[in-house]
C-alpha cells in the first residue's frame, strides 16, 4: 500500500514558476506560502491534491491528479492589483497520492488512509481560522473537508454542490460517489443541497434514500428547459442557511466540454459556474471551496481546465 506524500509550496517554487515582467506584480510575487502559515494574516489557504484513487475506486476514469499542476502555475501569473492583493492568499503545499493496483480493494483501502492524512492538515487549517480552497483530485476528498471541519470547529456543516452526480451512493467502503452520503451517516453533514443533477445518471434507489435524508436537490433537465431557474433555487437553499457555516463544491464535471474525470457535452456554462460560485460567496458564511474532478491529458486540456479553475478561484476570494 503507497500512502499520501505532503510536499509544501516554498518560496524557490514561486519564484521559478513565476514570470516577472517589468512594470507588473503578479501573484507569485505577493503570494504567501507553507514558510508563512504560522504568522499568514491573510484568509485563503490553497491545498492542492494529485491523486484519482477516489475516482478509480468508485470504477471512474483516471485523470484527476492533473488538476492542481493545471491550475497553479497560472495561478500564479496573474496580476496583483487592485482588484485582489496576492498578500491575501496562501500557497500550503500538494498532496500526492499513487495506487498502482487496479484492486477495487486496495482502492477502497487507500481514499481511507488518503481520508486520514487530509484531515489531518486541513484540521490545522481550520483551527487557524483560515479558508481553506481545496483543488484538484476526486471528489473523494469533500469527505475529510467536511470532517476536519467538524472536529476542528465542533459543529457540522452544510454543503451546496452544483454536479451532475450527487455522490451519494451507498457506504460500500469510500470512493469519489459516496462522500456525502459518509459525512450525513457520520454526523458531519447537516444539510446537503445538490443543484443541477443530471436525470439519466443518478440511480432512483440514491435518489430515493436522498429524500428520506432529508436532501435537497434538482434536475439540470428543469433549468434547460426552463421550467427552474438556477439562481432562485441556489437562493432558497442559502436562505435557509442564513449565517451558518457553508462548504462550496463545484465539480468540474458540470461545466459544458470540460476536460474532468466524467466530461459532459451537456451542462452549465463556465460563466454560469463562476456566477453560481460568487453568488454562493455573497450570500453566505463560506468555510471552504472545493473544485474537484478536472481531468486534463494534454497541453490544450491543461490549459482549459487551468484558467478556469483560475477563474473559478480568483471570483472566490474577490467576492
Amino acid at each position: 500500500m503507497s500512502y499520501p506524500i505532503f510536499t509544501p509550496i516554498q518560496k524557490e517554487y514561486l519564484d521559478v514558476n513565476t514570470s516577472v515582467r517589468e512594470g507588473e506584480t503578479k501573484l507569485g510575487q505577493v503570494v504567501k506560502c507553507f514558510d508563512d502559515f504560522d504568522d499568514f494574516e491573510g484568509r485563503y489557504v490553497v491545498v492542492g491534491v494529485r491523486e484519482d484513487v477516489g475516482p478509480r475506486a468508485n470504477l471512474g476514469l483516471p485523470g484527476a491528479k492533473n488538476g492542481f499542476d493545471a491550475f497553479v502555475k497560472r495561478f500564479l501569473n496573474v496580476q496583483s492589483n487592485r482588484f485582489f492583493s496576492g498578500e491575501k492568499v496562501l500557497l500550503y503545499g500538494v498532496i500526492d497520492f499513487e495506487i498502482q493496483s487496479s484492486s477495487i480493494v486496495d482502492l477502497r483501502e487507500g481514499v481511507c488512509e488518503l481520508d486520514d492524512f487530509l484531515v489531518e492538515h486541513l484540521v490545522t487549517i481550520y483551527k487557524k481560522g483560515y479558508v481553506p480552497i481545496l483543488i484538484g483530485g476526486g471528489h473523494n476528498n469533500a469527505y475529510p473537508l467536511m470532517k476536519a471541519y467538524n472536529l476542528a470547529i465542533c459543529k457540522n456543516i452544510n454543503v451546496v454542490n452544483c454536479d451532475p452526480h450527487a455522490d451519494f451512493r451507498v457506504l460500500e467502503s469510500r470512493h469519489s460517489g459516496n462522500s456525502f452520503s459518509y459525512a450525513k451517516e457520520q454526523g458531519f453533514l447537516a444539510r446537503y443541497s445538490v443543484l443541477g443533477l443530471h436525470q439519466s445518471y443518478n440511480s432512483e434507489e440514491m435518489l430515493c434514500r436522498m429524500e428520506e435524508s432529508g436532501c435537497y436537490f434538482t434536475f439540470f433537465e428543469d433549468y434547460l428547459l426552463g421550467k427552474r431557474d438556477l439562481y432562485k433555487d441556489l437562493d432558497s437553499v442559502l436562505v435557509q442557511y442564513k449565517s451558518e457555516s457553508v462548504g462550496l463544491e463545484l465539480d468540474l464535471d458540470a461545466i459544458v466540454g470540460m476536460p474532468s474525470s466524467a466530461y459532459t457535452p451537456s451542462g452549465i456554462s463556465l460563466e454560469q459556474a463562476r456566477n453560481y460560485v460568487i453568488h454562493t460567496k455573497q450570500a453566505s458564511s463560506v468555510v471552504y471551496l472545493h473544485l474537484p474532478e478536472g481531468g486534463p491529458k494534454n497541453d490544450v486540456e491543461s490549459a482549459v481546465v487551468g484558467k478556469s479553475l483560475v477563474y473559478l478561484v480568483m471570483d472566490f476570494m474577490k467576492s
